[in-house]
């Protein structure tokens, strides 16, 4: 990516022009106060509510499958045929993002997925057996492949915005988790009071208005300009830009782990959806699973916005482990609670170190990532959430036909230590390559 102007990187100016250079300030909060002035205030709200349908689709999928055919198998297997169709196309989009631009990808990206999701209601509501649940999970699959990546290509223009600025991009990535953790609160929580208070297909018929809105607003927001692809015209137009335009090599070995620990998280993720799922069905309110669901999302989330004020000697090999390890030590408290109140407690507290290891691997994927791919690299992080959680919502969903709840949560405890033995691997990798 290179700027039109002068050929020079594309990431050393804000959408306004002015310089990402650092500033420094006594009030701590001026770190996420900074960003408003890198974007604008409104990039911030926009990105945030134009994610929001990402988060509904895999539960939203889960809870109207589940409700309509009365079986978590098919739930699960549905939320799977989201979370693959996701994985498929998120990379896709992604490339094409970095050679063509955001703007246009983004834009027949909504128009899309806003189709996708009136096919997939029209399937449901036509019929959940025989070919009618063929139909469900092919129609769940396109709503999946075509949602809009609006977090990755966020967490690309905020690379574009303070690449000269290291500190800023570490407040940009640690705001850009936070955002998603807190649209993985809300997202899972308008999904369950909708169905539980209205209907199970309200929640899709929101995520389509907002992809109408939000995503095209997002589309079409100034700081697309500050992503430049590298395409044929501006290369002749600055032969400067010849470099830039030479296929880049990326170091697959190195990019898998992080990936890998991204599929680990989404599998985390979606079995424990579906075991809460399950859970929550033992007291006759298996769509409340998005406000259970919610609650780890809540700590999650300030664990999340608590990482930029972490000492910078804690490297994200180190940060990667440790919070790991307390995931997985965590998560074996799944499998005590019997009623809704210690399971309350028990997500809070699971919740917590969830958000600073996705922060950690996302900038593990900033720093692995070239500057010509970092669409892509973003997209298969953000991908390798989405596919995991469609294993770990089949696997679990599977698991609670025949052991319940607490069956579906040993799928939750094995992600969270698959997360520790990646996080281990990622701090060999960097020792050696030290030495």
């Amino acid at each position: 990516m290179i700027s039109p102007d002068s050929g020079a990187p594309a990431r050393q100016h804000s959408a306004t022009g002015a310089p990402a250079g650092p500033r420094k300030r006594r009030n701590p909060f001026g770190r996420y106060a900074r960003l408003a002035r890198l974007a604008g205030a409104s990039f911030l709200a926009i990105g945030f509510l134009a994610r929001l349908p990402l988060a509904m689709l895999t539960v939203g999928a889960l809870t109207l499958v589940t409700v309509t055919t009365g079986s978590y198998a098919s739930g699960g297997f549905a939320a799977g045929a989201v979370g693959i169709g996701s994985a498929a196309g998120a990379p896709l989009f992604g490339y094409l993002a970095d050679r063509a631009g955001q703007r246009p990808v983004l834009l027949i990206a909504a128009a899309a997925h806003t189709c996708a999701i009136g096919l997939l209601l029209t399937c449901v509501y036509i019929g959940t057996s025989g070919a009618g649940a063929a139909a469900v999970l092919a129609a769940s699959f396109l709503v999946g492949a075509t949602c809009p990546q609006v977090g990755s290509l966020a967490r690309v223009r905020w690379m574009a915005m303070t690449r000269s600025d290291k500190p800023a991009l570490d407040t940009a990535l640690s705001y850009e988790s936070t955002a998603d953790e807190l649209t993985f609160v809300l997202g899972p929580a308008l999904v369950g009071l909708l169905a539980a208070l209205i209907a199970p297909w309200l929640p899709f018929v929101l995520a389509a208005a907002l992809t109408v809105t939000m995503v095209t607003a997002f589309a079409v927001h100034p700081t697309y300009r500050t992503v430049v692809p590298v395409t044929p015209e501006l290369v002749k137009a600055h032969p400067e830009a010849a470099a830039a335009a030479t296929p880049v090599r990326i170091n697959w070995p190195l990019v898998a782990i992080p990936v890998l620990g991204m599929v680990a998280m989404g599998t985390f993720f979606g079995a424990t959806q579906n075991a809460l799922s399950a859970f929550g069905g033992t007291f006759g309110a298996a769509d409340a699973a998005g406000l259970l669901y919610a609650l780890l999302g809540l700590t999650s989330a300030f664990g999340a916005l608590s990482v930029a004020y972490w000492p910078a000697r804690w490297t994200h090999a180190r940060r990667w482990v440790v919070c790991a390890a307390l995931m997985t030590a965590f998560c074996f408290l799944l499998l005590l609670p019997e009623d809704v109140l210690p399971m309350i407690f028990v997500l809070l507290l699971v919740g917590v170190p969830v958000g600073p290891t996705m922060v950690t691997i996302y900038g593990i994927g900033s720093v692995v990532a070239p500057d010509e791919r970092l669409g892509t690299i973003m997209t298969l992080l953000a991908s390798g959430v989405v596919l995991g959680s469609a294993l770990g919502s089949a696997f679990a969903g599977a698991l609670a036909e025949t052991s319940g709840h607490s069956g579906a949560f040993l799928v939750s405890i094995g992600a969270a230590g698959m997360l520790l033995v990646l996080g281990l691997v990622a701090a060999a990798v960097v020792s050696r390559r030290r030495r």
